[in-house]
């Protein structure tokens, strides 16, 4: 490349508009096809556990606490998610979507990578009884 042509460029980029977006102050509308956060509705979980078979990062985890009455907890884990949307396609009973709003994420801990959906009885038992997953 040649120095007149870089000069050239520089100069007529001295008065053009930038480029970059100035995030987080300057938001645009979400793509409506963005896969963001997993959200689990735990009354139409029959406990099949496709969700869990087809993650490929292990992600997911069904908790089973009464098999019986079909009651079940999540546990998930959104630092190993890779937002792939396996578990969504392959649900057979629609209890596992995908927030296309919900996908600011960053945290400065890894406290609240690891969320739980169920019922909130379910899930003080579930918490007192379910030892926390090894690190790693």
């Amino acid at each position: 490349m040649k120095i007149g042509s870089m000069l050239v460029d520089t100069l007529r980029s001295f008065f053009q508009k930038p480029v970059t977006q100035l995030y987080p102050f300057e938001r645009q509308k979400t793509p409506e096809r963005l896969r963001g956060k997993l959200h689990w509705d735990s009354s139409n979980c029959s406990g099949c556990c496709l969700c869990v078979k087809d993650c490929p990062s292990a992600a997911i985890e069904i908790i089973t606490i009464d098999k019986q009455a079909k009651k079940f907890a999540m546990r998930y884990h959104a630092d190993r998610c890779t937002y792939c949307g396996q578990c969504v396609k392959n649900c057979r009973f629609a209890c596992i979507s995908m927030s296309s709003e919900d996908w600011e994420l960053a945290a400065q801990t890894t406290a609240p990578f690891t969320v739980y959906y169920g019922e909130e009885a379910d899930l003080e038992h579930l918490l007192e009884r379910v030892p926390e997953p090894a690190a790693g």
